[in-house]
């Protein structure tokens, strides 16, 4: 029996039911595994397990082809969803089923923002077991550095790469080379050498110039508002920590104990 779009669009954004929990973590472990792919796919492989490799990566971009058709189809206002920020990510991460016959190493850039998605699951709290506010914030925080600096390593590589092989070897390389230059290090040991790839490092710059410090200061903020605080569970909304002085809730008032 084919499912509702109201059903259709309840499986794909619940994790509560056995159903939504089990599509959810597949789409997420799909994203770790494709990513993955494309990091081996930088070093020294056999062509047998090369082969095999980009067999299964096809059939997950078919995968997340179908997810994004579904969303979309089961969305109620079809026009937001598809400018909203995780629909452009999961279309980015598609792209290339659309645009087969266009140069490959275009196609290639775009399938790197495939990590991004799993920021998706960071909100919701899928991925890991977080039972805090301020947990949920550092592990946010924590991924979309991880993610952005994967990302920039992805496009640097495949710049890079093929016009200079013997420094952008592997995708370690290139994440050495986007660790230094984001953190402003730039220690000039690793260094692009076409036009893209030196455009692609003055945005990097200005990204870590921009992000780093900004993300880094709400860590610190965030881990100096929980060390002034205590752990006491509010028993109207089940606010967990409160200021030490605290007597009622922030948020509802309740009279703490």
């Amino acid at each position: 029996m084919l499912l509702s779009r109201e059903k259709t669009a309840f499986y794909l954004k619940d994790l509560e039911t056995p159903v939504g929990k089990a599509i959810n973590l597949t789409i997420a472990s799909l994203v770790l595994l494709s990513s993955g792919i494309f990091v081996a796919e930088t070093y020294n492989i056999p062509d047998a397990i090369r082969l095999n490799l980009n067999v299964i990566d096809t059939v997950i971009l078919y995968v997340f082809t179908v997810e994004y058709v579904l969303r979309l189809w089961s969305a109620e206002n079809k026009i937001q969803y598809i400018f909203s920020p995780y629909a452009v990510i999961d279309l980015m991460a598609i792209l290339p089923v659309f645009v087969g016959t266009v140069d490959i190493s275009f196609i290639r850039l775009l399938r790197w923002f495939r990590i991004l998605r799993l920021i998706r699951f960071i909100d919701k709290k899928f991925l890991f077991s977080i039972d805090t506010e301020d947990g949920a914030i550092f592990a946010r925080i924590l991924f979309t550095l991880f993610a952005i600096i994967f990302v920039y390593s992805g496009l640097i590589y495949q710049v890079e790469h093929p016009v200079n092989p013997k420094v952008f070897v592997t995708f370690l390389d290139a994440f050495y080379f986007s660790v230094v230059t984001m953190t402003t290090v730039g220690f000039g040991d690793v260094t692009p050498i076409s036009k893209l790839g030196r455009l692609l490092t003055v945005f990097m710059i200005l990204t870590g110039v921009a992000l780093i410090p900004w993300q880094v200061g709400d860590l610190i903020k965030r881990l100096f508002k929980t060390a002034n605080q205590v752990e006491t569970t509010c028993s109207g909304c089940g606010l967990l920590f409160h200021d030490v002085d605290a007597k009622f809730c922030k948020i509802c008032g309740t009279k703490l104990r």
